[in-house]
């Protein structure tokens, strides 16, 4: 087994660990593969387990992403504490026996997330294979020599891999040690013989920034643009509507004639497909808006409520004919605050204290400033209550904060969103949490009004400050009542190909994903990532967590599950990715658990 280490430029890690994308950032219940009540029970219809192999370090949540090329499949280790990144080489030469062959190890203080790619590169500067993987910072990378941004490694011999650029991205404003983290890659190439010209884009799942390098010269990236998609494209944008939390999160380019075309899925802005065939002058083609109500809560529960957004993945299918997006949702129960002088908004809840459907906290609200261990909350009073304690996010990270209150005798915690950018003020963020009390995070506009400091508030002002007190601490504010109703897990939509605003046509949910008795206990029950057959149009394979491994058709228009797969003991697939052997089609997931999945549809095609 070969071991390669990436260690270039150094930076420091966000200081609260919030986890706006929330991929694998809290596990539901904390019974992943844990007995049966953590997982759905195993099963297949139609799909065949080919092969499987584990990674050398097997645990829960430590696999991401999956790309292929030729005989050799690369996983992300998304290894954030212990802090451990970097991508898994596994020989599957032999699909029936894949095995792990090699580690090429991040920077420390890093870890691999999404866009796990490899490409056969050839351009005038550089002939050979190319992976390309993103940097995360792990929560305790404080210091050196942590990196954001991208790598690019040389697979050429998979066997002993060569880093070729480590570290590269675009800046983040104040940082001037790494560049901005990203969560992220995809690589693409242009044109043939010494007009050849390669390209990688890089989301980082927390502004709306769009980062494209010349990558041409693999040792070498030259950025090319680093646009505001918000600024540009302001068309993609539902004002008004409670869908405010705005990230460029992932992206697939695909080749369209004589075209380049980019698919940038941007959370509560939904998707937005971009002609990149001149990467420094992006050109608007399509996007899409959020259906009201939710239609899949609405046909299957029958109640009307808002989308939540969370546009996390998309793909082209059925030669561009349509396009199939998935909206991760790891919350499946929404939370919304009413005060006692008509205050009524939405807020997230973290952490493992969670209130279940039907529950809720209610209490009055005091402001206990930053709640962190260098300035910690006053104890809650003696008399009355229960009391709330009421936090401004920034300064610590939220377990600290959860801690500081739940040990000072409050009966739960309501965090308000910063000022400044990169998911700040009008911002919902899911935070990465330890608590044993409920645990919740509002914008903040919600926040002020909790202690009647709303009045003069402007987003964009709030956008360009600093962290401020907004009232003195320990003044109490309204009574409050938080409750959790069941909005549903993530699912699939598909939406007509197109120019301008792109129609919704169908949605697809499994079973349990809509249905409150899998709220809890049994694992995540939301999508993650789509792979549209190479062999048949109309089909298209989901990687759906705890869910297992789904197959759909798409036909007029709908969606229909042809097939699926849960293995003994549970999955919690993240990645998959299609390829092809001897005329057959064979999939690649990625169990986030476990390591690679190789599985084959024998049903009808």
């Amino acid at each position: 087994m070969v071991l390669v280490t990436a260690g270039l430029t150094v930076g420091p890690a966000g200081a609260d660990n919030a986890t706006i994308f929330d991929d694998g950032g809290v596990v539901v219940d904390g019974h992943q593969h844990g007995g049966q009540r953590g997982h759905l029970d195993a099963g297949r219809r139609d799909v065949t387990l080919v092969g499987k192999a584990k990674v050398n370090n097997a645990r829960e949540g430590i696999v991401s992403d999956v790309g292929v090329l030729g005989n050799y499949a690369y996983l992300g280790a998304y290894n954030s504490s212990p802090c451990e990144g970097g991508v898994y080489v596994m020989d599957i030469a032999d699909l029936r026996r894949p095995r792990q062959v090699g580690f090429i190890a991040a920077s420390p203080g890093s870890f691999v997330g999404e866009g796990v790619q490899p490409i056969r590169f050839r351009t005038p500067a550089f002939s050979g294979d190319v992976l390309s993987y993103s940097n995360e910072l792990c929560a305790e990378a404080t210091a050196p020599p942590a990196v954001g941004g991208a790598t690019l490694v040389d697979v050429s011999d998979p066997l002993h891999p060569v880093v070729l650029a480590n570290g590269f991205g675009a800046a983040e404003p104040g940082v001037t040690t790494r560049a901005r983290t990203a969560h992220s890659t995809f690589m693409w190439q242009t044109g043939s013989g010494r007009n050849s010209k390669a390209y990688i884009v890089l989301p980082d799942s927390s502004t709306p920034m769009l980062p494209i390098f010349d990558i041409t010269d693999p040792r070498h990236p030259v950025q090319v643009i680093d646009i505001d998609l918000t600024t540009v494209f302001p068309q993609i944008l539902q004002t008004g509507v409670d869908l405010d939390t705005v990230f460029f999160h992932d992206v697939v380019v695909r080749k369209h004639g004589n075209r380049q075309l980019m698919l940038l899925s941007v959370w509560d802005a939904g998707y937005l497909v971009l002609d990149v065939t001149d990467p420094a002058r992006p050109k608007y083609v399509a996007d899409t808006d959020f259906t009201f109500p939710d239609p899949q809560l609405l046909e299957t529960n029958g109640v009307a409520l808002g989308p939540e957004g969370n546009g996390h993945y998309a793909e082209f299918m059925d030669n561009r004919k349509y396009i199939l997006t998935t909206d991760e949702d790891f919350g499946p129960t929404r939370i919304r605050v009413v005060s006692d002088d008509g205050g009524d908004f939405r807020a997230v809840q973290a952490g493992s204290a969670q209130l279940p459907t039907g529950g809720s906290l209610a209490g009055t609200v005091i402001f206990v400033g930053l709640g962190c261990n260098a300035a910690p909350p006053e104890p809650a009073p003696a008399t009355g209550g229960p009391y709330v304690a009421l936090v401004e996010r920034g300064g610590c990270a939220f377990t600290e904060m959860a801690a500081n209150v739940e040990s000072r005798g409050y009966a739960g915690t309501v965090v308000f969103n910063r000022t400044g950018p990169g998911n700040g003020c009008g911002a919902l963020v899911t935070p990465s949490v330890e608590a044993t009390k409920p645990f919740f995070f509002v914008n903040r506009l919600g926040g002020l009004s909790m202690v009647d400091a709303e009045a003069g508030y402007d987003e964009a002002a709030c956008q360009t400050g600093s962290t401020q007190l907004p009232v003195p601490i320990g003044t109490t504010g309204d009574t409050v009542t938080l409750a959790a109703t069941f909005d549903g897990w993530g699912y699939l939509h598909l939406y007509r190909n197109g120019t301008g605003k792109l129609r919704e046509l169908d949605t697809y949910a499994v079973r349990e994903g809509m249905d409150p008795a899998y709220a809890s206990g049994f694992g995540d029950q939301t999508i993650h990532e789509v792979a549209a057959s190479a062999q048949t149009s109309h089909l298209a394979y989901l990687s759906y967590y705890n869910a297992g491994f789904r197959v759909i058709s798409v036909k007029g228009g709908k969606i229909k599950e042809v097939g699926s797969f849960i293995d003994e003991g549970g999955n919690n697939f993240w990645g998959v990715q299609v390829i092809q052997r001897h005329g057959r089609e064979y999939v690649l997931a990625s169990d986030r658990d476990f390591g690679l999945y190789i599985l084959s549809y024998n049903g009808r095609r």
